[in-house]
């Protein structure tokens, strides 16, 4: 072995070491489920020191205008759509599209060497991917707000750090898994007096080449898991990034090919396929043989499709529901309706765990609608809460969600604007595309079709209803059109008892009486699992044991001891 050989060596083993403490952390955390991270989800200088924020944005800035370019095999042109919701002008990069047989021919032409690796060094040089994308967040800040339209607090803190602690999550379940297949063992056992003695060896062999499919409006909190989850067990990534929302997952690929060849492997293990609204290639590329693996977040309708068509390869999705919020009681009016207000304005509910139907016992029914449309009223007002807490609205398609519900409402019983939705002038970016909620009450009935289907933007429903119904309603919507996040309200722990099993048999995750300063709709990795698996707001739980362990099967051979 030559000098170089060894120098490559060692740093190898060096990198495990350095990384071992963070692996072993991380599976503290996701078996005693305790709040835990490697990372700080603040921007604040006395953490990441003066001069980072500004090197983060003047990295952005730099990118705008310009040729992304990852340095990828097959080129065949260049796309580029991305236009910020903040400026509503294009970012005016353009990526090098390359032709997905030549991603997918040079993604298992890598493998070879990347399935022979130690999988603890595969986890490492995970970790190592993460360690760099974190020191880049400000960056990916600026990347995000201004392809998604989240706040720039949000783009940092839920892109980046809180997005990374999903992808460590699903790291420690890899290691979880794989460590718990013994590599070898001896057999001995006597058949009809006759003493036999194997010796058994156990391989972890991985499927194949893993798709990426990631969402427009959270690009990387997904991604990180599904990529992190088939590298470490294996398999080479191809990520495939929504056309209007590029640049964050451009840099994920960046710093992640840096990586691999900083440590002596093929840098095409990770690549990027990007494409146009005119011209898809996700079909092309899940129907492809060597494609063994595939990730989904996005929209119910692809989402449904793939899991009626994909066959003999491993899909995991996660698409959207209709989350629900069931007020049968509070103690303090004021509490519940800041806390619903906060969720359903944040981001102007383009997230997968915004409520959108507010249940509200007829007794408390006038009371808490019009704290709530305060609430709101309260964000909407002033423009710089408005604009931390809200962001842009991130394309047309949200606006025209709006427009949808508005005219849904026209003329029919029972049903009234009780806010209209407006824009708000963001202090920052005059030009930004923006819109407050729009909150439309419903006095029960048998208007269920106009709230049953998931409205992926700021439209809030409250609900006139007895409790015990709105309770199986909200969970018969669940089961059949999906949740992700569930919510009740109540001061009578017999009704919150007798409410639970419903949730449960509809696979709903469950936040009763939450207020105050956190989120009710934060997910914490290692703590939270992030959808259950078992409606039809996805298939796949982010993350435990199930996400994973499929990446990868087991393959045996034995013969008589020596």
């Amino acid at each position: 072995m030559d000098g170089s050989a060894t120098t490559l060596d060692e740093r190898r083993r060096a990198l495990v070491a350095r990384h071992a403490p963070t692996m072993a952390a991380a599976i503290d955390a996701v078996q005693t489920r305790k709040s835990w991270s490697p990372y700080s989800d603040s921007p604040s200088t006395k953490i990441h020191g003066p001069d980072k924020p500004g090197a983060g944005k003047a990295a952005f800035e730099a990118r705008l205008g310009t040729t992304f370019d990852l340095g990828q095999p097959g080129v065949v042109g260049e796309v580029g759509e991305e236009v910020s919701p903040f400026t509503q002008q294009p970012l005016g990069i353009r990526y090098p599209q390359s032709d997905p047989e030549a991603l997918i021919a040079a993604a298992v032409s890598a493998m070879g060497d990347w399935r022979e690796a130690d999988f603890e060094l595969r986890i490492a040089l995970c970790l190592e991917m993460a360690a760099r994308l974190y020191d880049r967040n400000f960056e990916m800040a600026h990347a995000v707000m201004h392809v998604a339209g989240q706040s720039y607090t949000q783009a940092f803190s839920g892109s980046g750090p809180n997005a990374l602690d999903r992808g460590v999550e699903a790291l420690a379940y890899a290691a979880k898994a794989m460590r718990d297949v013994a590599p070898s063992a001896t057999y001995h056992r006597n058949f009809a007096g006759e003493a036999v003695a194997l010796e058994k060896t156990y391989v972890l062999v991985p499927r194949g080449v893993g798709l990426v499919i990631c969402c427009a409006s959270f690009p990387t909190w997904n991604a990180y898991p599904a990529m992190f989850a088939s590298l470490a067990t294996g398999n080479p990534v191809i990520v495939k990034p929504h056309p209007i929302a590029i640049l964050p997952m451009a840099i994920v690929v960046e710093t992640s090919r840096a990586v691999l060849t900083d440590f002596g492997f093929d840098p095409n293990l990770v690549t990027l396929a990007v494409d146009s609204l005119a011209e898809p290639v996700a079909q092309g590329l899940v129907d492809h043989p060597q494609v063994q693996i595939i990730d989904f977040t996005g929209s119910p309708r692809y989402g449904g499709h793939l899991e009626r068509t994909v066959v003999g390869k491993q899909l995991f999705t996660e698409t959207a529901g209709v989350n629900t919020v069931v007020i049968e009681s509070v103690s303090d009016v004021a509490a519940v309706a800041r806390a619903v207000a906060r969720s359903s304005s944040l981001f102007s509910a383009q997230m997968c765990t915004s409520p959108q139907v507010i249940y509200i016992a007829p007794d408390l029914f006038d009371p808490m609608s019009k704290a709530i449309v305060e609430q709101i009223d309260t964000i909407a007002n002033d423009p710089a809460m408005a604009a931390g807490i809200m962001g842009a609205i991130q394309g047309d398609v949200s606006l025209k969600v709006v427009a949808e519900a508005r005219a849904a409402i026209a003329d029919l019983p029972g049903v009234r604007t009780l806010r209209e939705a407006t824009p708000y002038a963001h202090p920052q970016f005059p030009d930004a595309r923006t819109l407050t909620p729009l909150v439309i009450a419903v006095d029960g009935g048998q208007q269920v079709d106009l709230y049953a289907e998931e409205r992926f933007g700021p439209v809030l429903f409250l609900v006139r209803k007895d409790a015990g119904e709105a309770v199986m309603e909200a969970t018969w919507l669940a089961l059949t059109k999906g949740s992700i996040s569930s919510y009740l309200y109540s001061t009578d722990e017999d009704f919150i008892d007798s409410a639970t099993p419903a949730y449960e048999a509809a696979g709903a995750n469950l936040s009763i009486n939450l207020t105050g300063a956190m989120w009710i709709n934060f997910a914490a990795a290692y703590s939270d699992y992030h959808v259950t698996g078992l409606n039809p707001a996805g298939n796949a739980c982010l993350a435990d044991l199930a996400f994973v362990a499929s990446r990868f099967r087991i393959v045996q051979r034995r013969r008589p001891a020596t």
